[in-house]
């Protein structure tokens, strides 16, 4: 079954499906491990620091955006680990994921930015065109 698993995160609901289902897969295997991988965009990142100047400040809120998943992953006994990456979300997550070598990319079928999606094609659609591995989205 699956070991290294990449769940693809960005705090949106359906990333939360998406995590539920990741942890479904880890718990059929004690070896199983689920990367938890949140990638910050150059908007949020701006965003970010303009609001505050404290990078502590800044990466713990990104924390709190995985804040649930984590919970739920910590509550399940998996192993697991979150990494927080800098830019273009779909092909981040697809060089990430191909560098690395996963068996398996879990992903929500929206995330949080509709119009990023509408204007540019979604995410999701990217990491499944591109990746070298199976990619299951949840909606």
């Amino acid at each position: 079954m699956y070991q290294n698993i990449l769940l693809a995160a960005d705090g949106s609901a359906h990333s939360f499906r998406a995590a539920e289902q990741a942890i479904h897969l880890a718990k059929g295997n004690p070896e199983a491990k689920v990367v938890i991988l949140y990638v910050v965009d150059s908007e949020t990142s701006k965003s970010d620091v303009l609001r505050n100047l404290d990078t502590k400040v800044i990466d713990e809120r990104r924390l709190e955006k995985m804040g649930t998943i984590e919970k739920v992953a910590r509550e399940s006994g998996i192993n697991y680990e979150i990494k927080i990456i800098h830019g273009d979300p779909g092909p981040s997550i697809v060089a990430y994921a191909n560098d690395n070598k996963f068996d398996v990319i879990l992903i929500g079928s929206r995330g949080l930015n509709a119009l990023q999606e509408f204007v540019l094609g979604s995410v999701s659609h990217k990491v499944a065109k591109r990746a070298n591995c199976p990619v299951m989205i949840v909606k």
